[in-house]
């Protein structure tokens, strides 16, 4: 019988960040625009949760209050990257302490049905309406009905693992 290694009955924070640096996430720019005004950054906490109707998640830290601009202006963008735009990751990130609107002066941006910005470009892109948005502990969980898909781009996919970009 193979011995079961020793384990914690409590989780502690950073080793949950730790094993969570093991997983390989997407990288993406969510970004939202409206009457609360526009917002982006730098997510690999988002996922398909249906495709009938087109339903995705994006996870948005609490301790950020403009990450309610998604809310209020009720729409979002999910742009996942290319390795060529790892410099919008990081800025989007918040690397350099660029200000917002520097941040999107980085990308060509356009609109398709919500307002939201779609960055020319992007691997791929989703234009959604928020539909739902909970708060989990330290994170709000948004919720997006999909109404529109931007053409998809060719090319290398950027992704976060091991806690830095890598290419896939």
């Amino acid at each position: 019988m193979l011995e079961r290694p020793e384990t914690r009955s409590a989780v502690l924070p950073k080793d949950y960040r730790d094993a969570m640096s093991n997983f390989a996430g997407a990288v993406s720019v969510a970004a939202t625009n409206g009457t609360a005004g526009r917002r982006g950054l730098t997510v690999a906490a988002a996922v398909s949760v249906s495709d009938d109707p087109p339903t995705v998640l994006i996870c948005l830290n609490r301790n950020r209050t403009d990450n309610l601009m998604f809310e209020e202006n009720g729409c979002f963008s999910l742009n996942t990257l290319r390795t060529s735009q790892i410099d919008l990751a990081r800025a989007f990130a918040g690397e350099g302490h660029l200000d917002m609107e520097s941040r999107f002066a980085l990308g060509k941006w356009y609109e398709l049905n919500t307002g939201a910005p779609i960055l020319y470009g992007a691997r791929t892109a989703l234009d959604c309406e928020v539909i739902d948005v909970q708060s989990v502990h330290t994170h709000y969980v948004v919720f997006g009905r999909v109404v529109a898909c931007a053409p998809s781009t060719a090319g290398p996919a950027l992704i976060y693992l091991d806690r830095d970009y890598r290419e896939l």
